[in-house]
């Protein structure tokens, strides 16, 4: 007899209905009323495969509530995280560049400027 132990214990998770957890087994029931709701209540409205499509575009917000697993963090804990970092508390990141050549070579840069424009400057006064 051998009994399968998770490699990691916080990752486990009861199997309730064939295999799903009790989350995915409500959110799937979830999604598909609302399903059946979209498909009876739009069937009379418009065609059956626009119908079909509309089906699935609303149940699967719902499905994805249950299955998806993101960091640690499920759906709606992740939309939440999401929701705060990019529109409730948004921050403003400044890139300012730093050229680490010329930090360097600051002090060989300035010398050689000034030996530079103080040749200029006796070419200039030589001319006149």
């Amino acid at each position: 007899m051998e009994v399968k132990i998770n490699r990691e214990i916080r990752n486990y998770s009861e199997s309730v209905f064939f295999g799903l957890s009790l989350r995915q087994c409500v959110f799937s029931v979830l999604a598909m009323g609302v399903a059946v709701a979209l498909y009876f209540g739009l069937k009379p409205l418009v065609g059956l495969e626009t119908v079909s499509w509309l089906c699935i575009l609303g149940a699967a917000p719902f499905a994805a509530m249950g299955f998806i697993n993101y960091h640690g963090m499920t759906a709606e804990q992740f939309l939440w995280a999401w929701l705060r970092s990019e529109l409730l508390e948004p921050r403003e990141i400044r890139f300012e560049p730093v050229n680490l050549y010329y930090e360097v070579m600051k002090g060989s840069i300035e010398k050689r400027f000034k030996e530079v424009s103080k040749g200029n400057d006796e070419v200039a006064s030589e001319s006149n």
